[in-house]
């Protein structure tokens, strides 16, 4: 794709998520407990995910016909061979539903098996980060870089706790046993979209996560690597948005960090 067709596509992005982003917080002022939903354990879902789904895919519809969709709650399900947008339309649904300052609305454009365009609207401090391929990372028009931390030690780190699969739950107490003892303290933020944001931003220095679907990382991950950061797998691969278990860090603890995961990961 063109850059100036990247650059176009980005704008009106940005715009729908902002958009989108209003009516979500608009909601949470009157939203009823009453609505919530269960999609599995602890997989809560509510009106408000699906009409913010319904809006985000009517309007990128509309921007660019041809691109397909993977989305959270399957609005539409049609992909393309080529380009495919990947939403989710509110990250963080627990903190709305409770009241916690902290959820997004995530938009990315893939070109085949690579994200191109990244935008991540934390809705309640109006911060819109966002990225195209080669073209750096922004929030709010400023650019953003990850943080210069040389090492674990000098890091604060984010993940998310497994809220129904616990099968891997040992391994994760492990690591987070671990972190606790060799950086700075380890954050819970409950958005995904948004820890990258903040990785991108040098806020924190990493975030890791297990489970997690390409819709809760694939924007924040085009935009934590524009940042001048790194993403992998546990493994150390690149099958990070489809792979479910995300590594992103500001590139100078990843070595470190990568290794004490997968010794533990791997026990």
């Amino acid at each position: 794709m063109k850059e100036l067709e990247l650059k176009r596509l980005l704008g009106q992005t940005q715009e729908i998520a902002k958009s989108v982003g209003a009516f979500i917080r608009k909601e949470r002022q009157h939203f009823d407990v009453k609505n919530i939903e269960h999609k599995g354990f602890n997989d809560l879902v509510s009106y408000v995910d699906k009409e913010a789904e319904r809006q985000i895919v009517e309007q990128l519809s509309v921007i660019f016909p041809e691109a397909g969709f993977i989305t959270e709650e399957g609005t539409n399900t049609i992909r393309s061979e080529v380009y495919n947008w990947v939403i989710d339309p509110l990250d963080g649904t627990t903190n709305f539903v409770h009241g916690l300052p902290i959820f997004s609305v995530s938009i990315a454009l893939m070109e085949r098996e690579e994200v191109i365009l990244g935008v991540v609207y934390e809705i309640n401090l109006h911060e819109c980060f966002y990225a195209i391929k080669g073209g750096g990372a922004f929030c709010n028009e400023t650019p953003i870089k990850v943080s210069p931390a040389p090492d674990l030690s000098a890091s604060l780190i984010a993940t998310g706790f497994p809220y129904y699969n616990f099968e891997l739950i040992d391994k994760y107490l492990a690591a987070l046993k671990s972190l606790m003892q060799s950086t700075h303290g380890l954050r819970r933020f409950g958005s995904a979209a948004v820890d990258l944001a903040y990785v991108a931003a040098g806020r924190i220095e990493g975030f890791f996560e297990y489970n997690l679907n390409s819709y809760d990382v694939a924007a924040g991950s085009l935009i934590v690597q524009e940042a001048g950061g790194k993403v992998t797998d546990f493994l150390g691969e690149k099958d990070f948005v489809f792979g479910r278990q995300i590594l992103a860090t500001n590139s100078n603890i990843h070595e470190e960090f990568f290794l004490e995961l997968n010794r533990i990961w791997s026990a």
